[in-house]
């Protein structure tokens, strides 16, 4: 980890926030981490429906926001067509994120290239080792990131607030603009701007991940049942919003 100083936030400076925010829209909050943080603060996106929103909303407020994308070398060709279509069309500059090439080659060699298939902490381990480190990384010189979540997606996220302390990462600022939304509010807002969207979401695919592991989902079943399909009574959480370590 870079050895910067990076601003700190305080547990009462976030409970104001919260407050400030609450009841106001997404395109507010978004101004306000653009405003205060900018250039120390990005949105992460893996260009699924809700990221898109926000894609959308932040552009419109200043085309040098930052944004990123974890490419754990394993995405659907959709993904790929969608990011190109961002940089096409807001003219934005795609940060991609790669997973150490090293872990990637010891964590093959040792388990296999389709380790996840294998056991719960196979996957969690390639998840880590994809996802959650790169994260980590990237995030070593920020000030705070912005992610796409809701609160109706998991059980996990059922208490997730517009601002949190993101202890996992060094405790800087971790922003959920979305976190009241629903998938229909998000939907409606792809539709009515003509929004650019992940033609996986046509096939069945409400939640998209790694392209060995989703599938689209049947009718009913809920909107994470293709994350994973393999596991029973999973959490669904890959480890980037949910310590599976369960400590900070």
């Amino acid at each position: 980890m870079k050895d910067v100083l990076r601003r700190v936030f305080a547990p009462d400076e976030v409970r104001e926030l919260n407050l400030r925010f609450e009841g106001r829209g997404a395109d507010e909050v978004l101004v306000w981490a653009f405003d205060n943080l900018h250039p120390r603060i990005a949105l992460a996106s893996s260009f699924q429906a809700q990221g898109m929103v926000l894609i959308d909303m932040l552009m419109a407020i200043n085309r040098e926001a930052r944004i990123f994308t974890l490419d754990t070398g394993r995405l659907n060709q959709e993904t790929y067509d969608v990011m190109d279509e961002v940089r096409k069309r807001y003219g934005a500059r795609v940060e991609a994120v790669f997973p150490d090439k090293a872990e990637v080659e010891e964590m093959v060699l040792e388990r296999g290239v389709n380790l996840f298939y294998k056991g719960k902490e196979n996957r969690i381990l390639c998840c880590d080792i994809r996802k959650v480190r790169p994260l980590k990384r990237y995030l070593a010189d920020m000030d705070g990131w912005i992610t796409s979540i809701r609160r109706d997606q998991l059980e996990t996220r059922a208490e997730a607030r517009k601002f949190e302390i993101d202890e996992q990462n060094g405790g800087i600022l971790k922003i959920n603009p979305l976190v009241d939304w629903t998938s229909k509010m998000v939907w409606d807002y792809i539709k009515e701007r003509n929004v650019p969207y992940n033609k996986l979401h046509d096939m069945g695919y409400p939640s998209i991940g790694c392209a060995p592991c989703t599938r689209a989902v049947k009718p009913g079943e809920d909107e994470r049942a293709g994350r994973w399909w393999w596991e029973n009574d999973s959490d669904k959480e890959c480890g980037l919003h949910f310590n599976h370590n369960g400590d900070s």
